[in-house]
């Protein structure tokens, strides 16, 4: 399995540790977008377009790039 596999979608809103709120689905991350002040949102290809349009942070317009594939 490739390093890519371990990272995990956080989306569609981004939260992390206990701010969570049960956001992440568990699949692999493919994209990430990028965020003020905060590290990027990595996320599966299904929440992209919700990560972009309701994650923290997330820059508008969005900077956003593909770190593996599904």
């Amino acid at each position: 399995m490739s390093a890519h596999r371990d990272v995990r979608c956080r989306g569609p809103y981004g939260g992390e540790g206990g701010r969570s709120g049960g956001s992440g689905c568990g699949a692999p991350a493919v994209f990430e977008a990028a965020r003020h002040g905060r590290p990027p949102l990595r996320v599966c290809p299904v929440h992209l377009g919700p990560a972009l349009l309701l994650g923290g942070g997330v820059l508008w317009p969005p900077g956003i790039s593909m770190t593996g594939r599904p």
